[in-house]
């Protein structure tokens, strides 16, 4: 039996679609473009074909604006704390549980601060494959230093395969957004917030949120 799909499996190559929307508007563009000079010619006497709209897979994010390089590490520099403990974890993760219920979506969070999971909860509808995505991604961030969407972007904006970036073995490496570092000021990364079930932007925003709500840094843009 084929294992449950995450999000992240369906929408996770989000920013290959662009390229193909892309594509898609041009060829528009060039039968309008077609159709228009044929009937300025008189040889084309019926109206031009209309396009419906492509619709976008439920859990891609195709029509948001994309997050710069620059806004993620701002990101990364405001949402630090003076100290995180076993309290912080379960109430920033309550928070998340909590916005994916009004969000109506499902999803499994993760905060781990030196290996040991302060708090944990999968929500119904997600399956054993979001935990696989949390470690992966989490793993990214301990290695790395930086937010998992980071990472993700700055490979895009590079140009390159982000599921397969050179030392970093897709199995145990995730570079999709959604899980973020836990830096305490004065003594530096301590642990991660990861969230699994949306795609890769959304998750990374949802913990975002949740920083920014915790920390009281309204001025954070996401």
């Amino acid at each position: 039996m084929r294992r449950p799909l995450a999000a992240e499996d369906v929408a996770g190559a989000g920013d290959r679609r662009p390229r193909l929307a892309e594509r898609s508007r041009r060829a528009t563009q060039l039968a309008l473009t077609a159709c228009a000079a044929l009937a300025a010619a008189g040889l084309f006497a019926v109206a031009p074909p209309t396009f419906a709209a492509t619709a976008t897979p439920q859990g891609t994010s195709m029509e948001k604006k994309p997050v710069s390089l620059d806004t993620i590490k701002r990101q990364e520099e405001a949402l630090q704390f003076t100290s995180f403990d076993n309290d912080a974890a379960l109430t920033i993760g309550n928070k998340i549980v909590e916005m994916a219920k009004a969000d109506k979506v499902a999803v499994t969070v993760d905060g781990t601060v030196n290996r040991n999971p302060l708090f944990f909860h999968a929500m119904a509808g997600t399956s054993p494959n979001n935990v696989d995505w949390i470690r992966r991604k989490s793993n990214l961030v301990n290695r790395t230093g930086h937010a998992s969407f980071f990472v993700h972007t700055e490979a895009v904006n590079a140009g390159k395969d982000f599921d397969n970036l050179p030392t970093f073995d897709p199995k145990d490496y995730a570079a999709h957004g959604g899980s973020f570092p836990i830096v305490v000021k004065g003594t530096g990364q301590v642990g991660t917030i990861t969230v699994s079930g949306l795609a890769g932007v959304d998750d990374h925003a949802m913990v975002v949120r949740a920083l920014k709500w915790y920390l009281k840094a309204d001025d954070v843009a996401i």
